[in-house]
């Protein structure tokens, strides 16, 4: 199969070289060059662009990243770039487009449980957005669209949650916080290439939800800091489960995000 992706990072990355390995051709799209060759690398805009020059494209990865957190740069770059994309893909013979968003579609913020079925009603513009842009794509490919909507993505980088643990002495409330290991994403995303049947949309995490308080805690204990103090027992943020994902069979092989923070803090 010849696969485009649509927006080159760190998790396109690692998805294309899943690929490259089962014998797919790869085409990427970006914003600055890539120094890897085992890929088609062109460099354009996603707002104008042209896909007449590539061989026919059977399947697409879309995984944009907007220019900083404001609504502005959200609407230009999940909304705004859908039409022409799809506009540029109108020539090729596309049967599967896959589409990472957010579990920030839902907007749970009492300490609730979201899975598969919950229906996405965002609480922010950018929650709302994020859901314009699914709906826009399976507009355009009706029963040939995967929604993927991420939890929080960690990897080897600890840098924040360093800070956090540095500078955090009180922590407000009991906040669920949710994640997926950017390599187990990455192989989920792969994965979705080939299910049959599928479904519209999948949860992306580790069904794993923990008290932020806590994880920055263990930090702490790490760096033989003093612990924060937690000042209320109120409850926010969401308990996410990937209900689709574990239906399907996927095996995730991060199933201990505290192993994986202390690998990071041993390189």
């Amino acid at each position: 199969m010849h696969i485009l992706f649509i927006g080159y990072g760190k998790t396109s990355q690692r998805v294309a070289k899943h690929l490259i390995r089962q014998g797919h051709q790869i085409s990427t799209i970006s914003r600055s060059p890539k120094a890897e060759d085992t890929a088609n690398h062109l460099i354009q805009d996603v707002h104008s662009l042209d896909l007449t020059e590539l061989s026919p494209i059977d399947a697409v990865y879309v995984l944009l990243t907007p220019a900083d957190s404001s609504a502005e740069a959200y609407q230009h770059c999940f909304v705004e770039s859908v039409e022409p994309i799809v506009t540029a893909l109108a020539s090729h013979p596309v049967q599967r487009v896959i589409v990472v968003s957010s579990t920030r579609v839902y907007g749970e913020n009492q300490g609730g449980m979201i899975d598969d079925d919950t229906i996405a009603v965002p609480i922010d513009q950018q929650g709302q957005i994020l859901l314009n842009m699914e709906q826009a794509w399976q507009r355009a490919y009706p029963e040939r669209s995967i929604i993927v909507r991420p939890s929080g993505i960690y990897g080897s980088s600890i840098q924040r949650m360093l800070k956090l643990a540095e500078t955090t002495q009180h922590y407000p409330n009991i906040h669920w916080s949710n994640r997926i290991h950017i390599e187990d994403l990455a192989a989920f995303l792969a994965y979705l290439l080939h299910v049959e049947p599928f479904a519209a949309s999948y949860i992306a995490s580790n069904q794993q939800p923990m008290p932020l308080h806590q994880i920055i805690q263990w930090f702490q204990q790490q760096l033989a800091q003093p612990l924060l103090v937690l000042d209320s027992e109120i409850y926010s943020g969401k308990k996410i489960y990937a209900t689709r994902l574990r239906d399907l069979g996927f095996k995730l092989e991060h199933n201990d995000c505290f192993a994986d923070y202390q690998a990071a803090i041993a390189l």
